[in-house]
């Protein structure tokens, strides 16, 4: 059996509590070796951590998401100093920045250049808006200037908000890699994010019938610059579209990416699983 590792779970959220060690077991059943468990804030990153005590597979990242700034304190830097030290934290994250959902009920969608894509329309920040992101990119920075700082990686959330996630990360080239989660971009943007040294993950997306932008961009990602990942509970491939999605379904979204890269199973299992110990390195 090929085996192969969830590089971005959320095993702490209650879709799990009633039957997380079945979930785990099934995984290991479908040769899922690794399981990272994504924290998303100061409770849930303690969630994660607790769950990667009790399992040995089970490795987690401990931060807080963008979504959720508003509750977040002013400085997390010295909470995420203490939960990097933790053996099986791996990372740092998920951190980023959102502009999908702003308070003014807007959603910003950034202006791409031709580089990128075709043009969309920008929605201009109002008032209330600009803290927010203001707000968002300090609590990005943090987590940033962290990882610089203890020798970790980033976990990258970013949605909307391409040039400004990408610009922030330019800050911290050389010091800080990222992986950009559940990546749906297309071919021009994961370059970009390749010459800053990060890398990609790719999720059950790639196996949705209206989502060949993501294929494209997996076609055109050599291997060693990715990863997979489920996002659980969310992001089901097919045939569990619209399910509860599981760390076993990794082995389905590896059987589309290997026929769209026309590679092997065992050429995959072996190149993703080398570049999640390389992004990684603590789980060994």
């Amino acid at each position: 059996m090929n085996e192969f590792y969830d590089t971005h779970a959320h095993l702490d959220y209650p879709d799990f509590e009633a039957d997380l060690p079945e979930i785990i077991q099934r995984a290991r059943a479908a040769g899922i070796a690794r399981i990272i468990s994504i924290g998303t804030d100061l409770e849930s990153s303690r969630r994660a951590i607790a769950m990667a005590e009790r399992f040995e597979d089970v490795f987690a990242v401990a931060g807080w998401h963008p979504t959720n700034v508003k509750e977040a304190p002013k400085d997390l830097r010295d909470d995420l100093r203490t939960l990097a030290k933790h053996p099986k934290v791996v990372a740092l994250g998920e951190t980023g920045l959102d502009y999908h959902r702003l308070p003014s009920g807007k959603r910003e969608q950034a202006k791409e250049s031709g580089a990128l894509g075709t043009a969309r329309p920008t929605f201009a920040a109002t008032e209330e808006d600009e803290p927010y992101k203001q707000a968002q990119a300090r609590l990005f920075e943090q987590h940033l200037e962290v990882a610089a700082e203890v020798g970790l990686n980033c976990v990258i959330h970013q949605r909307d908000a391409t040039e400004d996630t990408l610009k922030m990360m330019e800050r911290f080239k050389g010091s800080v890699r990222g992986v950009f989660h559940c990546f749906s971009d297309g071919p021009a943007a994961m370059r970009r994010i390749l010459e800053l040294g990060s890398i990609v993950s790719y999720t059950g997306i790639v196996t949705f019938k209206n989502a060949q932008t993501v294929r494209d961009s997996v076609a055109a990602t050599p291997l060693g610059s990715f990863m997979l990942e489920t996002d659980c509970p969310y992001l089901a491939p097919v045939p569990y579209r619209g399910k509860r999605c599981k760390p076993a379904y990794v082995k389905e979204i590896a059987a589309v990416v290997a026929e769209v890269k026309g590679c092997t199973l065992e050429t995959l299992s072996a190149e993703t699983c080398a570049t999640a110990a390389k992004f990684f390195p603590k789980l060994a």
